[in-house]
């Protein structure tokens, strides 16, 4: 009975996590959490969202610098792990569209710096508070997020997920082009 129970449970979990993201069949949750580079964390320290097996990258002072991708130059983190835009987030509403279960898989790039700063993006940097209340950073008025699938750098494989996932590029514009493999 309480094998019965926990597989119903864990069904009933992993279809709202897709649900709440508006993503597809392929946003199944990773199994683990994101690698990280290890030797150099001057700018960049993992912290695990409430409950979540994968990592939420915080820093005192956010860098946020750019790379290029099959899809062009691209928006990353200190650590060069891609950030994307969840289109159904309003512009300036100052709070997040993805919340709940859609954060397993979309984790924000929170900070604890005031003004977050940045190498070659053009785009207004800002914040917005979490429900936790931590710091998410935004572009142009945009949260932005992690994909939990992207486990090293060079990763885009939330492009273009679900219809509502894209990467951005340095001025702070949604980057729809088809998805890649990595840049």
């Amino acid at each position: 009975m309480k094998q019965h129970l926990g597989a119903g449970l864990a069904i009933l979990a992993l279809a709202a996590a897709l649900t709440g993201c508006g993503s597809n069949a392929d946003t199944t949750p990773a199994a683990t959490a994101p690698a990280t580079t290890g030797a150099s964390s001057s700018s960049a320290s993992s912290t695990a969202p409430s409950g979540s097996a994968h990592s939420s990258k915080a820093s005192a002072a956010v860098e946020l610098k750019t790379a290029s991708s099959p899809d062009g130059s691209i928006v990353v983190d200190a650590k060069g792990m891609s950030l994307y835009f969840f289109t159904k987030d309003t512009k300036d509403s100052g709070s997040s569209a993805c919340t709940g279960s859609c954060l397993v898989q979309w984790p924000p790039l929170t900070t604890t710096s005031g003004s977050p700063t940045a190498e070659g993006v053009t785009g207004k940097l800002g914040t917005i508070t979490t429900p936790d209340g931590k710091k998410q950073v935004t572009l142009n008025g945009m949260p932005l997020y992690y994909f939990a699938k992207d486990t090293k750098p060079g990763d885009v494989l939330g492009q273009g997920v679900g219809g509502v996932w894209y990467l951005s590029d340095p001025s702070g514009a949604t980057v729809k082009a088809a998805p890649a493999q990595g840049y």
